[in-house]
């Protein structure tokens, strides 16, 4: 029998013993994983033992697997499913690429109060029901999403968006742009300047997400911000706002 680790497993000192039931395995979405051998030990445990593999692997794509399998878990319920890039920035606060609605189930876990978007279209119908039905505000900042090097980041939205984030009362609260990369990465840049983290720990932030995405012209824009004016602004959050 075989199934596919996930590289993260990978990674650690030892090879990983997974719980597993006598008749089922999950499935796992992977990048460059390796193929392992599962040997049963005992009646509910089995120890993944990496073997060679000569012949070529075909790889299907995430997107092609039925949802039935990618949606659901063993015990036949559904799954949440996380926005694209989604993270956590600070208690209460979250960040991530443009929810859809496969992305809802999940944004209700989180019982956010406030939603910034930072994007100029108009909002999705599908998405501005969601937030009706549970409550959730709307800022929505409209910063376009030009290419460099007409990249033209407004100071005066971000600062205003920083505002939002910083006021306790809108949290939780999620920041999203398209795909969480470049604007959602300035605003969230320029919140760690407040918050005084070095320009090191900024870029590297930024880059984690922005990857082979990243722009000059936006580490350029952080490191110039001035958040001077802002500094009067409780900056960090000890714990989560709760929905009452």
């Amino acid at each position: 029998m075989y199934i596919y680790i996930p590289l993260t497993l990978l990674l650690s000192p030892a090879l990983p013993t997974v719980d597993c039931p006598p008749f089922s395995l999950s499935l796992y979405s992977f990048v460059g994983a390796k193929v392992m051998k599962v040997e049963k030990v005992g009646k509910e445990m089995c120890r993944a033992n990496e073997v060679a593999v000569d012949e070529e692997l075909e790889l299907i794509p995430e997107s092609e697997i039925s949802p039935t399998v990618a949606e659901i878990d063993r015990d036949g319920e559904d799954m949440f499913v996380p926005p694209l890039n989604f993270a956590m920035v600070d208690n209460g606060v979250f960040r991530s690429g443009f929810p859809d609605t496969a992305n809802f189930s999940f944004l209700q876990t989180l019982g956010l109060r406030s939603i910034i978007c930072l994007c100029p279209e108009p909002y999705p119908d599908p998405n501005t029901e969601f937030l009706k039905s549970n409550g959730i505000r709307l800022f929505q900042f409209g910063i376009e999403g030009y290419k460099e090097p007409f990249v033209n980041i407004p100071e005066d939205m971000i600062r205003e968006a920083l505002k939002v984030v910083l006021d306790v009362r809108n949290h939780p609260l999620l920041i999203h742009c398209k795909r969480g990369k470049h604007r959602t990465g300035c605003l969230v840049g320029c919140l760690r300047k407040l918050q005084r983290w070095c320009l090191s720990s900024v870029f590297d932030e930024y880059q984690r997400y922005a990857a082979a995405k990243a722009r000059v012209s936006d580490q350029r824009f952080m490191e110039l911000f001035d958040v001077s004016s802002l500094k009067h602004l409780p900056s960090t959050f000890s714990c989560s706002t709760q929905r009452g």
